[in-house]
């Protein structure tokens, strides 16, 4: 595959299917895990590990994964990667694992992992899943960063565990909330798309111009 197409592959998880803001995938760990900034990126670079290597394993057996049973194999291989990025985290990453507790063995049934083994690794050869893998997986950390870092911020006024706002700051406690984590990620989804609107816009518009 060419270099374009191997940017085009990565590029596509970070921007125009983006796992958060644009296919909506994998809101279960977004919502609940999304208070603090920490736990975003942790989770995020998890779900980034498991997405690569399996997206590797599986582009790798694609040819010899019977057709009927490849959802169970897709399950074996997935489970594989997550049980080690738990246990990783376990053991070097206590405060972490104390936090994200049982979202990370819940990647094993995560359908953004799902959709890429099933839509993308099962039918392409071994590097642009791996691209694929690190696209979605960095896109879906971006966006979990983001989200937890707006709501982190507004919420209890530090981000990362360090003090960002003035002293007599008021943290709004609603948006470490469950119902503001809904709040929060329907204003991000609006303004997100909004802006991928606008710049789509504005490259078809180029490109009109180009040909005429």
């Amino acid at each position: 595959m060419k270099k374009n197409n191997l940017l085009r592959v990565f590029t596509n998880g970070i921007l125009n299917e983006n796992p958060t803001f644009r296919l909506l995938l994998g809101m279960c760990p977004t919502l609940a895990i999304s208070t603090a900034a920490s736990s975003g990126v942790g989770m995020g670079l998890a779900a980034t590990f498991v997405l690569v290597f399996s997206n590797i394993v599986i582009s790798s057996l694609r040819r010899i994964i019977p057709e009927k049973v490849r959802i169970p194999c897709f399950i074996v291989v997935i489970a594989t990667f997550v049980t080690i990025i738990d246990l990783v985290i376990k053991a070097f990453l206590t405060s972490l694992s104390d936090t994200l507790g049982i979202f990370i063995p819940l990647i094993v049934v995560n359908c953004i992992i799902f959709a890429r083994a099933e839509a993308f690794a099962f039918k392409n050869p071994v590097l642009p899943s791996a691209m694929d893998g690190l696209g979605m997986g960095l896109g879906f950390t971006c966006s979990l960063t983001l989200l937890s870092s707006v709501r982190e911020i507004i919420g209890a006024g530090t981000w990362f565990g360090m003090q960002v706002m003035p002293q007599g700051y008021e943290p709004m406690a609603i948006i470490t909330k469950p119902t503001g984590g809904f709040i929060t990620l329907g204003l991000l989804l609006l303004i997100v798309n909004a802006l991928v609107k606008h710049f789509q816009k504005r490259r078809n518009k180029k490109a009109e111009e180009g040909i005429a």
